[in-house]
């Protein structure tokens, strides 16, 4: 069975743990919105009208570390997560970063001071948008971003034989399958898709700000081991109970392959 663990502490600390290095290191960074986090969504106001009030939401940050997160720190750190560069083809690592779209740029040169010179941006399209408070008045945002960070050689890369594009559907996750934990969580199905396309079974991932957990259930259900860091106590606990339980579910490898069959893992 694929390794799965989750460590309640700071990702600096993954010296502690001995975890092997990573082929494909994700991460969702805080996006620094800070009090502002809701403002373009109705949860601002009960019941989402203004005429009842601001909601406990108004004001509020996602969680505590957004509006401090520092992306140097960040990189210094989580640089040296992955595995080295090989001298073979087709074998690179690399990083994924889930931001803000006006974090990309940031990112991209933080990552060429730590050692990754390249980079190209990955965009995810939804169907539906939060700032619904926005509806009458301008275009209002239906997309997500990530920047693909590497050394030198082209990371390792599974396309099936087809043609991937930089952009992705963004499709929520049922909530009968996977449990909704983290206000920023990103789709257990969009994580799988991402990690079958950089990675190899038996490969290792780490997620180094892993919130619900949700790629490392990813992770585990293509078969690759995973390790992640959540300094939250209730994410974390959450994490731990509902995300990750996967004895409660008696998931076998070969469940996992027909799940994957019948999701299309594999283009």
């Amino acid at each position: 069975m694929p390794i799965c663990e989750l460590y309640h502490d700071n990702f600096q600390n993954y010296k502690c743990y001995g975890i092997p290095h990573a082929q494909l290191v994700i991460v969702d960074i805080p996006y620094n919105i800070g009090a502002d986090a809701y403002a373009s969504n109705p949860v601002w106001y009960n019941g989402g009208d203004n005429k009842n009030g601001e909601s406990k939401l108004a004001k509020k940050n996602f969680f505590n570390t957004d509006g401090r997160f520092k992306i140097a720190e960040y990189m210094h750190f989580c640089s040296k997560l992955l595995v080295k560069e090989p001298k073979e083809r087709n074998k690179a690592p690399a990083m994924i970063v889930f931001c803000a779209f006006e974090q990309m740029q940031e990112i991209a040169e933080w990552g060429k001071k730590y050692g990754f010179m390249e980079s190209y941006p990955l965009f995810f399209v939804k169907n539906y948008s939060a700032q619904g408070l926005k509806a009458n008045m301008r275009i209002v945002g239906a997309a997500e971003f990530a920047v693909v960070l590497y050394r030198d050689k082209l990371p390792k890369f599974n396309g099936g034989g087809h043609m991937v594009y930089n952009w992705f559907e963004w499709r929520r996750d049922s909530g009968k399958e996977y449990p909704k934990i983290h206000p920023t969580q990103k789709p257990v199905n969009l994580l799988r898709r991402l990690i079958e396309i950089f990675t190899d079974p038996g490969d290792v991932v780490i997620d180094p700000c892993a919130g619900s957990g949700s790629t490392l259930r990813a992770a585990y259900e293509c078969g690759r081991d995973s390790y992640g860091f959540e300094v939250d106590r209730n994410f974390y606990a959450l994490a731990k109970e509902k995300m990750l339980d996967f004895s409660q579910e008696q998931m076998t490898l070969e469940q996992i392959a027909t799940r994957k069959k019948q999701r299309k893992c594999n283009p």
